[in-house]
């Protein structure tokens, strides 16, 4: 089977299955001692086109997509590994750009690797430490299904050929978590990441299209594209974020707009079922 037929879920759960990789469902590793790792990395023409975006704001994403897996984790950022994979003609001076974006969110690289590649490539390993790490698979019926802030953003930005700066939610990461049963980041698209949740969490997840709010220029249809890195909780306790659907018994996602169910798709890396797989 290939993996355009598999999809990464089903790649993950497969690992998992032969006792190749654990504990792989949530958006970071848990370690002793409250340390907290993550790793992503972006690859041109897949995550990134040069012609849309500076290479301080792609440092800069790296970074941030990196944090955002530590945000959904209730956790303080202590450092980056990053690995920088060019092709042997890169300009010194991009590369310095792209370092300056890395170090932009204030959190200090402090190692990584360098090596020769085809076409630019950035991995970053994001380092630190949480008190308490919801996960996603403590949904709970009767929990509000709350975002925080405005989706949506980075699928207009794709359609008009330029770039969206992801934002950085650490703090309203470190006040969800100490109370929230499930928490994630929407990396792949509302629907994506709400399944994750429903999945692991073995509840029914019903979300009101009406009640999510959208970014400037931002339709209904943006939602799919993923790349917000707002955080998504299921929790009792909202703390003032917006509302988009609740919890129930049962299992899956429904997903409505003026009382109707609509389809929804999401990203996935290897194009794999249900997957809307151009960015």
């Amino acid at each position: 089977m290939r993996l355009s037929e598999l999809g990464e879920l089903r790649l993950l759960a497969e690992l998992e299955r032969r006792g190749l990789a654990r504990g792989i469902e949530h958006d970071a590793a848990q370690l002793p001692g409250g340390l907290v790792v993550t790793q992503d990395a972006l690859v041109e023409g897949v995550h990134f086109h040069l012609d849309w975006t500076t290479h301080r704001e792609l440092g800069y994403k790296a970074a941030a997509v990196n944090l955002s897996d530590l945000a959904a984790s209730g956790a303080l950022p202590e450092a980056l590994l990053v690995t920088l994979g060019a092709p042997e003609d890169a300009e010194l001076g991009d590369v310095l750009e792209l370092y300056e974006g890395l170090n932009e969110p204030g959190v200090p690289v402090v190692g990584g690797d360098t090596t020769r590649a085809p076409q630019l490539m950035v991995s970053v390993t994001a380092l630190g430490r949480s008190q308490r790490v919801p996960g996603r698979a403590g949904a709970r019926p009767g929990d509000l299904v709350v975002v925080t802030g405005p989706l949506g953003a980075a699928g207009a930005a794709f359609r008009e050929h330029r770039h969206a700066r992801p934002p950085l939610r650490l703090e309203e990461g470190r006040r969800l978590a100490a109370s929230a049963h499930a928490l994630t980041d929407i990396s792949d698209g509302l629907a994506v990441s709400s399944a994750h949740l429903a999945a692991l969490s073995r509840c029914r997840i019903e979300i009101e299209l009406e009640r999510v709010p959208l970014a400037p220029g931002a339709t209904v249809e943006d939602l799919s594209f993923g790349e917000d890195y707002e955080l998504l909780a299921a929790t009792l306790d909202g703390l003032g974020f917006p509302a988009i659907g609740r919890c129930h018994e049962g299992d899956g996602v429904e997903i409505r707009i003026a009382g109707e169910p609509v389809l929804m798709s999401g990203w996935d890396t290897f194009g794999g079922p249900g997957a809307g797989n151009l960015r």
